[in-house]
């Protein structure tokens, strides 16, 4: 029997098209910085060129904001607060520290060797999601983990070289673990506004990359090529890394990953593209791997019976996701943001581990079948403004999204 506070949502249905289609997106912007970086590395050192690519996504961003704020636009994002710190700070941390751990890695064992391990993130990424931030993941999304993780390993293997293990590998497993941490990290801050964390992630970041590469003496006064990389920066940094957040906010750390794992063989096909490099057998079965996985990931579906705690939290929401029944006066249309109450809550819908379905299952999730009393822990967020807070009588919501954004 349903409880006054059960309410039952539209029956099963598959994985968030959108929110998948927006990590592919950052995917495939992604994929173009490895192409054109080529053409750059000519005059600019890696070093200098991983710190302007961030630099130019920061400042890229920040000016896409100031025009946003001229036109006098609505803000319908919720800000990072204080309580969003520690997550801040760790992600730009992380983002300096790994490609510094890749680098040695590099000066330690073959390229080829570290091509290979760098598919390691993946699961580096899916496996702290699930143990230490508690993100659920089912069998059939662990299918399409393994499938895209070895399309990957097939795409990027070099023969013998690939397969040797030293001292450098070490190094080079320890930058996907950061850069694994540094996704969930992102994945916290997701439900605030991402153009500001973008603006945060890419000036952070990239000030500490380029004094890493001004103290190793490894940087370039040619003006054209670093105002292309900044632009670079800009479209496959900053653009890629905004739908990266924006994903992460439906699809959760660990499946944002797997569709963005995809950048690989979208550089593969910009690289043939621009440099006419020859399409080879290796790659096109990588492909049909990778789009193996890219099904399995794709019809997940993730059904049950659940309950929603009671929670107070801020950020980007509408009336008609059946979550968000609050009321205002005068009445508000369209997305807006603000500090809101959830009220306890039991329904049935198919999700995915968004900020409102980050909860743990009492048993072993089966896709496509019902379990009964799953509890959400949601996160409470203390109210900043009680200004902006209407009578409210709400459930939680099942709306759709460091980036990770890998420099390699």
């Amino acid at each position: 029997m349903k409880s006054k506070n059960q309410k039952q949502l539209p029956e099963r249905q598959l994985v968030n098209i959108g929110a998948a289609l927006t990590a592919i997106m950052a995917a495939a912007l992604y994929g173009i910085s490895s192409p054109l970086s080529k053409l750059l590395l000519q005059e600019i050192p890696p070093t200098m060129i991983a710190a302007l690519l961030y630099l130019g996504a920061g400042f890229g961003m920040l000016l896409v904001r100031n025009i946003y704020k001229s036109r006098k636009k609505d803000q319908k994002e919720a800000k990072l607060t204080r309580q969003e710190l520690p997550f801040v700070i760790a992600m730009i941390i992380l983002d300096i520290g790994a490609p510094i751990l890749l680098m040695l890695g590099l000066t330690l064992t073959k390229p080829a060797n570290v091509s290979l391990l760098n598919n390691f993130e993946i699961v580096a990424t899916s496996l702290l999601a699930l143990l230490v931030f508690k993100e659920a993941i089912g069998k059939r999304m662990w299918i399409a983990i393994g499938f895209i993780s070895l399309s990957s390993i097939v795409l990027t293997l070099e023969g013998r070289e690939s397969l040797s293990f030293s001292l450098g590998s070490v190094f080079v497993l320890l930058a996907c673990c950061l850069w694994g941490l540094e996704n969930n990290c992102t994945r916290k801050l997701s439900i605030k506004d991402p153009l500001q964390i973008v603006i945060i992630k890419g000036i952070g970041s990239g000030t500490g990359a380029l004094l890493i590469s001004i103290v190793m003496g490894q940087y370039s006064r040619h003006l054209p090529s670093i105002l292309g990389t900044l632009l670079l920066g800009f479209v496959a940094y900053g653009l890629s890394i905004y739908c990266y957040i924006k994903a992460q906010r439906s699809l959760g750390a660990a499946r944002t990953s797997t569709f963005y794992a995809t950048a690989p063989f979208i550089g593969v096909i910009i690289s043939w593209i621009i440099f006419r490099e020859g399409i080879s057998l290796q790659f096109l079965i990588a492909l049909g791997i990778m789009l193996i996985g890219c099904y399995f990931a794709i019809s997940e579906v993730h059904y049950h019976s659940h309950i929603h705690e009671a929670a107070m939290h801020e950020h980007k929401h509408n009336h008609s996701d059946g979550h968000h029944i609050h009321t205002h006066n005068p009445e508000i249309v369209g997305e807006h943001s603000h500090t809101h109450n959830h009220e306890s809550l039991t329904h049935s819908h198919n999700h995915t581990p968004d900020t409102h379905h980050n909860h743990a299952h009492e048993s072993h999730t089966h896709e496509n079948h019902i379990h009964e009393n799953h509890t959400h822990r949601s996160r409470t967020i203390e109210s900043h403004t009680q200004e902006n807070q209407a009578p409210e009588n709400q459930a939680p919501e099942n709306q759709s999204l460091e980036n990770h954004i890998n420099v390699k």
